[in-house]
């Protein structure tokens, strides 16, 4: 049977998703990020994070095994870092405040959580990766409510 990807795109839409953002390092200590939304807890002994990437990413390199990454999850009111992720823009970093944990890998600031992760290992999945991260420091604001993306569009829990 024969599943067609645009009408597997729509269905899969109708499962809410948080967004997050992911960054890491590639050459000479230069930070990337991306939006991710294929994200989830893996384990809790030990604790484990996963999220899926596309192998066609262009920054793909920064997450090779044996280097780290962080997640980033988004509050309902950073739309804009979302989107500055998730486009062609020269330098996603120069109006994005952050800051840097033991690792260097860049940690966006004003987030929900955010997870500081050393890469465990790495799977194929079809056309994306599968990348294991073990968590080694984080952080949790005490207040505030996550961005979502549902059916091809941003959404808020009301």
């Amino acid at each position: 049977m024969s599943i067609d990807q645009t009408i597997f795109r729509k269905v899969l839409g109708n499962f809410a998703t948080g967004i997050t953002v992911v960054t890491g390092l590639i050459e000479n200590k230069t930070p990337v990020g991306l939006t991710v939304n294929a994200f989830t807890s893996l384990s809790l002994s030990p604790p484990l994070v996963l999220f899926c990437l596309d192998k066609r990413t262009a920054s793909i390199e920064a997450f090779d095994s044996e280097k780290f990454f962080a997640l980033n999850m988004l509050n309902k009111d950073q739309q804009d870092l979302s989107v500055i992720f998730s486009t062609k823009v020269e330098d996603r970093f120069a109006k994005v405040e952050h800051t840097f944990w033991d690792t260097g890998v860049p940690i966006l600031t004003g987030c929900l959580a955010n997870l500081e992760c050393k890469i465990e290992a790495i799977h194929d999945g079809g056309d994306h990766l599968i990348i294991v991260g073990l968590v080694g420091r984080l952080h949790q604001s005490d207040d505030g409510s996550p961005l979502l993306y549902f059916n091809g569009d941003y959404a808020q829990i009301k």
